[in-house]
């Protein structure tokens, strides 16, 4: 805004946002006054006008329900007064008819006196209720005005109160219309303006009802609408006035207070609205200008201290002092990632190198013509060890990317337990090496277990293995331990593996889990490993629904404990008894189909086999194994590779078997997973081996796969 002083220089105001909301506050309030100024004018003129219209319509209503109140005796009236008996009567003044046909049914009437008078104006005769002592009180000149107007209805005093008279001439049936035929007579009913009365009349018209007779009602006041009857003689001259009243339900003043109360309201509110928006809006305005000025911490403080809104700000503000912290300590933790990468392929070409120096080297030496027998075995000895070696780090990466990509499921099957834990003990006592004093024993447990468990037993063993592994590498003279106890209580299956190893520093357990990290001391970097080992176990563990964890030592030993969930098989599949004394084929040769498209590995398969005297023969895709195996009948076994040119080994197993459903089929795989295997048995396969191929296994699998096929 520009604005000029008294020597026309300019002048400029700088308006801030808390000077723009305090003129509009004040803007809305007083349009908001205007407005109930307005309102409280057009709410009285309103009243007045609803008020008349109300007061016009309850006169008219009261009008109606008055001559309502009447209605049952003008027509009772009508009814007796053209009736040729009571022609006859008013000339035989016969009381008797009267009393049996009148008088009887007088309670009916709802009246409280009726009386008959001949033509000639004489009393014949009446019936009354007993409090009504009066009988001749109806004057000659209203029997005159009855004579010319056949029906008449008025009011009269008499010494038990006023009173409501109906009167009509007296006719023959054949004249309803009272218009052919002379008077015979008259008959009066009167009913007394008694309590009742009042009563029914307040009811039907929801009024107060009051009578006056002498002075006139009180009218004045404007809260409630009012309604005056006056109650007149034969003659049209008035006896007393009946007033019917009732509240005016549309009544203003409630409407009025409220909008004295809003104006008042807004009065205050407009104060209220400048203080308290200079306290929440022009104060935390003045801390965010701060804050993002100065970025000082007590400013951001201060700021999360008021309410609403600016409150919620001072968080946002403080969330980005913490996001930022985060994100540079994030930025450490991912270049610390990146380091550990760099450590962790370092290490892995470390790993890979070490067997597969000692492969290529002592391959070499091998060719030398030269060398003695005992050298030559040393050498393969070597060779074959560095394979393995190598074999499993391939098998651990594998492992680890597979549980990443969660293509891993558990794979839950009855096991026991005892079993389990003898044969892991038999398999690893003999890989302790000789230079380590070690004494390596199983920790029974106290309590037995009622049945067989279900749970995943390829994993379940890969921990324990994995576990007791490291125990044995890292452990040079004292002991190693395992065994399992149960948690009746929490349902629980808790396993121990306990060493008096090199132990484990505090900072290393933290990470000790963690993939790619390695314990690196002197003691450690002197051991192969890539340091998935753990990180797999910690996989296959909550794989299991179980959890794991370490207590350690440095120079103290370790005790890894880990659990799983205790759940009983239901049904124990009973052993299939083998007959021990069934002919024991696998010992004369035989004629095997080997299926393998790879021509290095069929040479490896075609030696082995032949150590042992068998025929091979050989298919190159899957098609050729299913045209061989139907044409040589002599094929005792087909070693079927799994993934092969034309038809894989699955799909060539499923036609084999529809034309030679007793052929014995072994699968051969490259993939080690507890998922590929079991589909290969889920398929049908009479049995499976691994590659890299172990000459020992290939006998042991040939020879159980004969033996069963031989006893079946």
């Amino acid at each position: 805004m520009t604005l000029y002083d008294s020597n026309g220089m300019k002048l400029t105001l700088k308006l801030t946002t808390y000077f723009k909301l305090v003129v509009l506050i004040i803007g809305i309030c007083s349009l908001f006054l205007l407005l109930f100024s307005s309102l409280y004018l057009y709410t009285v003129q309103q009243e007045n006008d609803v008020f008349k219209a109300n007061s016009n319509q309850y006169r008219v209503e009261v009008n109606r329900l008055f001559d309502f109140n009447s209605k049952t005796q003008i027509v009772t009236i009508n009814d007796l007064t053209y009736w040729d008996a009571l022609v006859s009567f008013t000339k035989s003044k016969d009381t008797l008819w009267f009393k049996k046909y009148i008088a009887n049914e007088f309670p009916t009437y709802e009246v409280d006196f009726i009386s008959v008078y001949g033509l000639d104006k004489k009393y014949i005769t009446s019936v009354a209720k007993p409090h009504f002592k009066t009988k001749d009180f109806i004057p000659e000149q209203a029997m005159k005005n009855l004579y010319k107007t056949k029906f008449s209805r008025f009011y009269t005093r008499v010494p038990e109160g006023v009173i409501e008279v109906f009167g009509g001439t007296i006719h023959s049936s054949n004249d309803p219309r009272k218009i052919k035929t002379k008077p015979a007579g008259y008959m009066f009913m009167a009913r007394l303006l008694d309590k009742a009365y009042f009563k029914n009349l307040k009811d039907i018209s929801t009024s107060d009802v009051r009578l006056f007779y002498h002075q006139s009602a009180d009218t004045s006041g404007n809260k409630k609408v009012r309604s005056l009857i006056g109650l007149k003689d034969f003659s049209n001259q008035e006896v007393a006035e009946l007033l019917f009243e009732r509240p005016s339900y549309l009544n203003f003043e409630k409407t009025k207070e409220l909008l004295l109360i809003i104006v008042i309201t807004t009065l205050v509110g407009l104060i209220a609205a400048i203080y308290y928006s200079r306290k929440w809006i022009y104060k935390p305005l003045r801390l965010v200008t701060n804050i993002l000025e100065t970025d000082r911490e007590i400013s951001i403080s201060l700021l999360k201290r008021e309410p609403g809104e600016f409150g919620h700000i001072g968080n946002l503000f403080e969330d980005h002092r913490k996001n930022r912290f985060q994100l540079e300590k994030s930025k450490e933790r991912a270049e610390e990632s990146d380091k550990l990468k760099s450590t962790f392929l370092a290490n892995l070409s470390h790993e890979i190198r070490t067997p597969m120096n000692a492969i290529i080297g002592f391959s070499d030496l091998l060719l030398n013509e030269n060398l003695s027998e005992d050298l030559k075995m040393k050498y393969l000895k070597i060779i074959n060890s560095s394979g393995k070696s190598l074999v499993s780090i391939i098998e651990d990466l594998i492992e680890m990317s597979k549980i990443d990509a969660k293509l891993i499921m558990p794979n839950y099957k009855g096991l026991d337990i005892d079993k389990c834990i003898y044969e892991l003990y038999n398999t690893l006592k003999v890989t302790i090496p000789e230079d380590k004093n070690i004494d390596f024993y199983i920790q029974k447990s106290a309590d037995r277990l009622e049945n067989n468990i279900l749970t995943d037993e390829v994993k379940l063993k890969q921990i324990i293995v994995n576990l007791l592994t490291n125990a044995i590498k890292f452990t040079d003279y004292g002991h190693v331990a395992f065994g399992y106890s149960i948690n009746k209580e929490e349902q629980l299956l808790q396993f121990r593996v306990e060493d008096t190893g090199i132990g484990i520093s505090k900072n290393d357990l933290k990470v000790v889990f963690d993939r790619f990290r390695r314990v690196e001391d002197d003691y450690s970097i002197s051991l192969s490993g890539l340091g998935l080992g753990l990180s797999i176990s910690k996989a296959y563990v909550e794989m299991l629904g179980g959890e794991i964890d370490v207590e350690s030592v440095h120079g103290g030993g370790s005790v890894f404990i880990f659990t799983i969930p205790l759940i009983y098989e239901e049904y124990i599949e009973e052993n299939k008894i083998v007959d021990e004394e069934c002919p024991n084929k696998n010992s004369d040769s035989k004629i095997i189909l080997v299926a393998e498209d790879d021509n290095i590995n069929f040479l490896l398969l075609k030696t082995i086999l032949e150590l042992k005297k068998h025929t091979v023969l050989r298919a190159r895709n899957g098609q050729e194994v299913v045209d061989m195996s139907k044409s040589n009948s002599e094929i005792d076994l087909i070693l079927m590779d799994i993934k092969m040119p034309v038809l894989d080994g699955y799909e060539a197993f499923e036609i084999i078997k529809k034309d030679n459903p007793n052929i014995p089929v072994i699968a051969q795989t490259a993939h080690s997973s507890s998922e590929v295997k079991e589909r290969i048995m889920k398929a049908g396969f009479s049995g499976y081996i691994t590659k890299p191929l172990d000459k020992e296994k290939i006998y042991e699998i040939i020879n159980e796969v004969s033996q069963n096929n031989f006893a079946n």
